[in-house]
């Protein structure tokens, strides 16, 4: 097994470890392949990231083994890559989160075996202010990613209808989530309550498939919409990361079609993209998600000014 290997990329060093080492026993697919997706899928990847209080969730012995959440950015980073300090209550104080700024920093991080890379909804500079409205969409067992589809595609609707676009994405695993590009003046007393108040209504026309609870007792062979996410506290899968899964699946932004389509044939594999299938996709398709950085958008009138839950 390689142990360390020296490397410069835009003029900063790096020492990356391990490279051999396998991290989806599954498919044999190794930290130096972890470190390869990354770099590549980096032009798309790393607009998303820019600015945002990064939680890693490091996997040092693979996705058979144990991971941990790591929010506190590593003493032993390198200098140039920046921490984020956000207050958060009494008893944590101020968390100084990495920020992944540059393809080095990421590279640094995939060296960590940081498989997954959760982002704040905020960035850092503002942690107050959501730049997107959230729902993630967790299928129930025997609930699948085509019942999030459907439900995913029903809320598109009723999204559309409130004068809002939105933009679907895979987990990376069997759920879905949908992004409500805002880019203005709002903050999570009005994003919050507006995705609960669309849950709810999810909920109450389709009662039979759709819970908005967070009770785990009430998911079972329904489609649980998450509005929670919606907290300055919480973080969310940034697009284009890995998943920890049996293989190196993506979470991957996906057209309304595609939905539709893998709905019309029930075919679940038609929504589950891994490492090459999404570099391929960019390189056709562009970043899907490019629009959730620029496009702005204001809430209804009548859902500003809410309290916090």
């Amino acid at each position: 097994m390689t142990s360390h290997v020296e490397v410069s990329l835009e003029g900063r060093r790096l020492t990356l470890s391990n490279l051999d080492k396998v991290l989806y026993p599954a498919v044999g697919f190794t930290k130096a392949q972890v470190i390869d997706y990354y770099t590549r899928v980096a032009p798309a990847l790393l607009p998303h990231l820019k600015g945002r209080a990064l939680t890693l969730k490091r996997y040092p012995d693979g996705v058979e083994g144990e991971y941990f959440y790591e929010k506190e950015c590593p003493s032993h980073r390198p200098s140039w890559v920046p921490v984020a300090p956000i207050p958060h209550d009494r008893k944590t104080g101020v968390v100084n989160y990495c920020v992944i700024n540059e393809l080095p920093a990421l590279v640094w991080a995939a060296n960590l075996a940081d498989l997954e890379l959760h982002t704040s909804l905020s960035l850092a500079r503002d942690p107050d202010r959501p730049t997107v409205l959230v729902f993630d969409l967790d299928p129930g067992l025997p609930a699948t990613v085509i019942d999030c589809a459907r439900v995913g595609i029903t809320l598109g609707d009723m999204l559309s209808e409130l004068g809002l676009e939105s933009f679907p994405k895979t987990s990376g695993g069997k759920g879905l989530q949908i992004y409500v590009p805002l880019n203005t003046a709002v903050d999570y007393a009005a994003t919050k309550p507006l995705a609960l108040a669309l849950a709810g209504l999810l909920e109450k026309y389709h009662p039979d498939g759709v819970t908005s609870k967070m009770s785990k007792s009430a998911r079972p062979g329904k489609v649980f919409v998450d509005w929670s996410q919606n907290d300055r506290h919480k973080t969310t899968v940034c697009v284009y990361s890995l998943r920890a899964r049996e293989r190196p699946l993506v979470s991957t932004p996906v057209r309304w079609e595609e939905l539709e389509k893998a709905v019309k044939k029930e075919d679940p594999s038609l929504l589950l993209f891994d490492s090459e299938q999404v570099i391929s996709r960019i390189s056709r398709l562009g970043d899907l998600f490019e629009p959730v950085l620029r496009l702005k958008q204001k809430l209804p009138a009548h859902t500003r000014n809410r309290k916090p839950l």
